[in-house]
């Protein structure tokens, strides 16, 4: 219990006046969902659209100046919404939900050029929440070099465990795969567990 405190009151002492706050993870997990609940919740607007057609986020988002008070703390963030990461971007998938040939290149080389965007941000983020659908296996290629890359830069991070409303959410499934890392289960759909949320980010991220 001291030890926390004391952490705590380190983390005061040192912390910057506002934190970059970047929201990574693949395709279609929830990243902007998320995003644009905290920012409805601290600031009543949200910071970019949501479709269940993949990279809908091509450009990485920002919501500036969002003031979380939780636990006591008073917390400024920068929300930085990331497009989300892939192995690979195929105009074919696009094709999918009837886009045309051409407009389906197009967005796939916009959805390229925002992944390596939001990989340049690790340089530029001071805290992440690498989010990860609870419907589906965690333990994939694209969260363990996100978490891996975060933890070599020494970036604070919460793994935020997603979709807990939907049939199939496994979070004991999330914790066993990442037990070195903070976990939170959440549903940005539906808000639920959102406050735990929020104490996680006010412990540690000051």
């Amino acid at each position: 219990m001291w030890q926390r405190l004391i952490n705590l009151l380190r983390k005061l002492l040192l912390r910057k006046k506002k934190v970059r706050l970047g929201f990574y993870g693949s395709t279609n997990v929830g990243k902007t969902t998320l995003a644009n609940r905290i920012a409805m919740d601290l600031v009543g607007e949200p910071v970019g659209s949501v479709s269940p057609i993949p990279h809908e986020t091509r450009a990485v988002m920002q919501k500036e100046h969002v003031e979380l008070k939780a636990s006591g703390y008073a917390l400024v963030m920068d929300l930085l919404d990331m497009p989300g990461i892939a192995v690979k971007v195929d105009f074919r998938d696009f094709m999918e939900y009837g886009m045309a040939r051409s407009e389906a290149q197009a967005r796939a080389k916009e959805a390229t050029r925002g992944i390596v965007e939001a990989i340049k941000w690790l340089e530029n983020v001071d805290a992440a929440l690498v989010i990860v659908d609870s419907t589906e296996d965690p333990y994939n290629q694209i969260n363990i070099t996100l978490l891996g890359n975060l933890e070599a830069k020494n970036i604070p991070l919460l793994v935020v465990a997603n979709k807990i409303d939907l049939p199939g959410a496994n979070t004991r499934r999330v914790r066993e795969a990442f037990p070195q890392y903070p976990v939170v289960e959440v549903s940005a759909a539906t808000g639920e567990n959102m406050e735990k949320l929020y104490d996680e980010l006010a412990i540690h991220l000051l």
